[in-house]
């Protein structure tokens, strides 16, 4: 479902400040996978999301998502292929409109563009109906600005928007980061529903080692643009923070750094 190879990417070439942000990637996931990534400050993380998204583009290296080269595909038509979920809660949906306005513009992301009403009797109760497994009881306030929303109910709602069209890779960038450990647990169960249900090919990024874990069937490590380790299926069941801990260690030789990971570990 999605294919990287040799994804290479530098930032300020040539100048004091260059970066090697990406340093000849590769990754591949087959339908179904669901992708944990954590690594420390500046490893490259969230710069492969946006290559695999389109907001950046690859130096060296070719993108494949559903059999599809999307490596020149600009992010505007990428996103019939992609949903995305950010960090910021505000980031993934509009705060002046609706959520039953927000819904009918995720709904026809992947659909061809005509003349029609927005949103018709039958599509106002598909949003009903999307909006009850939240348990947040958002579908008894479909026409509520967006904007007045808590942040655990828009990112709950960024979650449901990114995933309404069934996408073939669904991105989600440490969206439980910026909510308070109640919130974040809610919207970690919805994530493992959803994906689930629909069995979604999912690359999550998080600095919350445990959740790393207990998520998904794949987990990888990142640090200085390239993945230095990755835990399959079997191996998975049995890992501990202290394990990943003590690759990073052995692969490296150095301890993990970065103070979120540590936190996220203790």
């Amino acid at each position: 479902m999605l294919n990287l190879q040799q994804i290479h990417k530098i930032f300020n070439e040539g100048t004091p400040d260059e970066k090697i942000a990406l340093n000849h990637i590769n990754l591949s996931l087959e339908k179904g996978d669901f992708v944990t990534i954590i690594g420390s400050n500046g490893a490259g993380k969230s710069t492969m999301m946006n290559m695999i998204s389109g907001a950046l583009t690859p130096d060296v290296g070719t993108i494949q998502i559903a059999n599809k080269d999307v490596t020149k595909l600009p992010e505007y038509k990428r996103s019939q292929y992609i949903g995305r979920v950010f960090q910021d809660p505000m980031a993934g949906t509009a705060p002046t409109m609706t959520i039953e306005e927000n819904l009918a513009i995720a709904y026809s992301r992947n659909k061809k563009r005509g003349v029609r009403r927005g949103v018709s009797k039958e599509r106002k109760q598909l949003f009903q109906a999307a909006l009850e497994s939240l348990h947040l009881n958002l579908e008894n306030r479909l026409h509520a600005k967006v904007g007045l929303l808590s942040g655990g109910e828009r990112q709950a709602l960024s979650l449901l928007m990114a995933t309404f069209t069934n996408p073939n890779i669904l991105l989600l960038d440490e969206h439980t980061a910026a909510l308070d450990p109640s919130r974040a647990a809610l919207i970690t169960s919805l994530t493992k529903e959803l994906v689930e249900k629909d069995e979604l090919t999912t690359l999550m990024i998080t600095h919350d080692m445990q959740q790393a874990i207990d998520l998904g069937n794949r987990l990888i490590m990142m640090d200085k643009g390239q993945i230095i380790l990755e835990v399959g299926k079997e191996e998975k069941k049995n890992l501990t923070i202290e394990d990943l801990m003590n690759e990073f260690q052995r692969i490296r030789g150095e301890k993990m750094v970065s103070d979120r990971a540590l936190l996220s570990a203790t």
